[in-house]
C-alpha cells in the first residue's frame, strides 16, 4: 500500500503573506484535482462570499496520478469561487506545475485571505521543503510572456510557473490563470481558462507561483510492477489505436470541419452552425504550415503521449503561440466572423499573454459585434479591443468581464451563456444532451464537465447520456490524466489500484464520480442557485440553425432528471473521456 502519509498541503494566508506546510489529511488520500478542490471549497469557503472578496478560496490541485509515471497524467486543476458565474468553478491545465507539485509531494495548494493594500503584488516560492509568500510588485502589470522570461532569469531552469496578466490583476471575470510548458520551452501557454479565476488570484495579490522539483523523480506506485505494465498496455492501446486518428495526431483544431458539418461551428454570435470561412480556419491550415514555417506538434508536460499541442509560427519562423485549440478558432473566429486562423493565432497569443479566456472573449467579443460596437470580421478591431483590455479602457473592462457584461451594457437581446457563463463551441441545439450538461452542471455552460457528441439522441436518452459524461469527466478531472486520453473509469480505477495498492472497485469509482457532482451542487445551493438557473438563454429557443431549424427545446423535467442518479451500467464504465 502507498504511504500518503508523507504528503504534505500548503497552506497560503495572502492577509499576513505567510504559507504553512501541512500534512496532507489521509481521508482525502483519494481525492484530487477537481474533486478535492470541490470538497476544501464545500468545507471551508462560504458559498456566499464576494469571489473577488478575502473570504475566497483559492485551489491549486494536481490530479492524484499526477507525477507518476502514468502517461498524461500531470494536469492540474484550479478552483474557487468564480466571479464570472457566482458559483462553484474549477479550470483544468497542463504544463509542468501540477507535475512539479506533486514530485515534492505536495497535494494542493489552498490561498486564502486578501493584502490590505490592494496595489501590492506577491509571489509563492514553492521548493522540497519551503514555501515562502515574497514581494513581486517588480512584475506588476507584466503581461505573460515578459514576465516568465524576466523570471528565467533569476529561477532555476527546472523551475515552472502560474502566473496571470493584467486581466486578473485587473480583476476581470474572464481572467484565466497561466501554466507553463515543459522546461525546455516554459511558455505561459496552458491555461486554466473558465470562470475567471485568474481575477480570484488577482483578489490575493497573487501575481506567480514559481514550482521547483529540482531533480526529484516521479512518484512511487504502491505496485510497482501492476503500475509498470499499465503503464506500458495503456501507451501501446493509445498510440496504436485513438493516436492514429487526426485528432490526437494534430491536435483539437482539425476538428473544424466535422464541427461545422454537425452544425456546432457557430457564426457571427451563433445565429448560424456554419461557417463559410470554416476552410481558412480549419487547423489543418496550421498542420499545412509547418513544412514552411516550423513549428509542429509537441507534449505540453513531462510524460504526455498525446502530443495535441500545435506550435504555430508566423510567416517569418518565429514563435506565435501554443496551442491554437478547436475552442479558439470558434469563438475568436468563426463566432466574430473572422475568417483567418492567422488572425485567430494573434487574438490567442494576445489573450495568453493579457490572461484571459479565450472561449468567454470571444463570446464577449461576438455579442460586441452583434450590438453594432463594430463589424463581424474586423480582426484589427478585434486585436485593438484585446489591447484595451490590458490598458483598462471601459470597453476593454466591459468585454474583459465577459459576454454577460457587454450583453448588459449594450443592452443586447442576444447572449449565448448560461449561469453567466458563455457557451463554448460545441452547440446545444443540435447536441442536446450536451445542453442538459451545460443546464445541470454547477459551473455553468462548460463543455470540458461532459460533452456528448451524439445529435438525433432520443430524448428519453439524454438526461442519463450527460450524467455518465459528467461523472466519467469528474473522475479523469480529478486523476490527473489529460481528458485526450480517451480513458474510461475501469482504466482509472486499474491506475488507482495499482497506485495505492489496494482493490478500487467500480462502485467506488463511480461513487466518487457522483461525490464530486453532489459536492459542486451543494455549493452551488448554498451560492443560491435553484432550478430557474438552469436554463438555456432564450436566443437559444428562438434562433433556429441548420436544416432542422433546430432549437433548445428540452424540456425542464428532462434536464431536471440529470440529477436523479442512474443505475450503474456497463455504459458509464466505457464511455471515454
Amino acid at each position: 500500500m502507498t504511504d500518503t502519509t508523507g504528503d504534505r498541503m500548503i497552506r497560503v494566508d495572502m492577509t499576513q503573506q505567510t504559507a504553512t506546510i501541512e500534512p496532507f489529511p489521509e481521508e482525502w488520500k483519494f481525492l484530487g484535482g477537481r474533486g478535492l478542490s470541490a470538497r476544501i471549497l464545500l468545507d471551508e469557503c462560504n458559498a456566499s462570499c464576494d469571489p473577488l472578496g478575502p473570504d475566497n478560496i483559492l485551489v491549486m490541485a494536481p490530479g492524484v496520478l499526477s507525477g507518476t509515471s502514468a502517461p498524461t497524467s500531470g494536469r492540474i486543476s484550479i478552483g474557487g469561487k468564480s466571479p464570472l458565474t457566482g458559483g462553484i468553478k474549477e479550470a483544468n491545465a497542463g504544463g509542468n506545475p501540477g507535475q512539479d507539485l506533486m514530485r515534492l509531494g505536495y497535494r494542493v495548494v489552498v490561498v486564502t485571505g486578501q493584502p490590505a493594500d490592494p496595489e501590492r503584488r506577491y509571489a509563492l516560492d514553492i521548493d522540497g521543503d519551503r514555501a515562502t509568500v515574497v514581494s513581486a510588485d517588480e512584475h506588476k502589470g507584466k503581461w505573460n510572456y515578459a514576465l516568465i522570461e524576466d523570471l528565467a532569469k533569476t529561477y532555476s531552469e527546472t523551475a515552472s510557473f502560474i502566473s496571470i496578466g493584467p486581466a486578473g490583476e485587473m480583476r476581470l471575470a474572464g481572467a484565466s490563470v497561466a501554466c507553463t510548458d515543459q522546461e525546455q520551452e516554459r511558455n505561459p501557454a496552458r491555461h486554466a481558462g473558465r470562470g475567471g479565476l485568474g481575477a480570484v488570484m488577482g483578489s490575493k495579490g497573487l501575481k506567480y507561483v514559481s514550482i521547483d522539483a529540482g531533480k526529484r523523480p516521479a512518484r512511487k506506485p504502491a505496485n510497482k510492477k501492476d503500475f509498470g505494465a499499465l503503464c506500458k498496455q495503456y501507451t501501446k492501446y493509445y498510440l496504436e489505436g485513438p493516436a492514429k486518428e487526426p485528432f490526437p495526431k494534430w491536435g483539437t483544431s482539425v476538428g473544424c470541419v466535422e464541427a461545422d458539418a454537425l452544425y456546432t461551428f457557430p457564426y457571427k454570435n451563433r445565429v448560424e452552425g456554419r461557417s463559410p470561412d470554416v476552410h481558412t480556419l480549419d487547423g489543418m491550415r496550421i498542420v499545412e504550415s509547418f513544412e514552411e514555417r516550423g513549428g509542429g506538434m509537441h507534449n505540453c508536460m513531462t510524460g504526455c503521449i498525446v502530443k495535441c499541442s500545435n506550435v504555430v509560427h508566423d510567416k517569418d519562423g518565429n514563435y506565435k503561440t501554443s496551442a491554437l485549440e478547436f475552442e479558439t478558432l470558434t469563438l475568436l473566429g468563426a463566432t466574430c466572423g473572422i475568417a483567418s486562423w492567422e488572425d485567430v493565432a494573434d487574438l490567442d497569443r494576445l489573450c495568453d499573454e493579457i490572461g484571459l479566456d479565450t472561449i468567454e472573449t470571444g463570446a464577449a467579443i461576438a455579442v460586441y459585434m452583434d450590438s453594432g460596437g463594430m463589424e463581424f470580421g474586423d480582426a484589427d478591431g478585434a486585436k485593438r479591443i484585446l489591447r484595451e483590455i490590458a490598458e483598462g479602457t471601459e470597453l476593454g473592462r466591459a468585454i474583459g468581464n465577459g459576454a454577460a457584461a457587454i450583453g448588459r451594457k449594450r443592452k443586447h437581446h442576444r447572449v449565448p451563456v448560461v449561469k453567466g457563463q458563455a457557451l463554448p463551441a460545441w452547440d446545444p441545439r443540435p447536441l442536446k444532451a450536451t445542453g442538459i450538461t451545460y443546464c445541470t452542471s454547477a459551473m455553468g455552460a462548460d463543455h470540458t464537465a461532459g460533452l456528448i457528441v451524439e445529435p438525433g439522441q432520443p430524448q428519453e436518452e439524454m438526461a442519463a447520456a450527460s450524467q455518465r459524461a459528467q461523472i466519467v469527466n469528474a473522475v479523469v478531472d480529478s486523476s490527473g490524466f489529460c481528458s485526450f486520453m480517451m480513458i474510461n473509469l475501469d482504466e482509472v480505477r486499474g491506475f488507482y489500484g495499482a497506485y495505492f495498492g489496494e482493490e478500487v472497485k467500480r462502485e467506488q469509482i463511480a461513487d466518487m464520480g457522483w461525490r464530486i457532482l453532489q459536492d459542486e451542487w451543494a455549493f452551488n445551493r448554498r451560492a443560491g442557485f435553484d432550478s430557474r438557473d438552469d436554463v438555456m438563454p432564450e436566443c437559444m429557443e428562438q434562433d433556429a440553425i441548420g436544416p432542422a431549424k433546430w432549437v433548445w427545446d428540452v424540456p425542464d423535467d428532462v434536464v431536471a432528471d440529470a440529477y436523479e442518479r442512474y443505475e450503474n451500467t456497463d455504459a458509464l464504465f466505457e464511455l471515454r473521456s
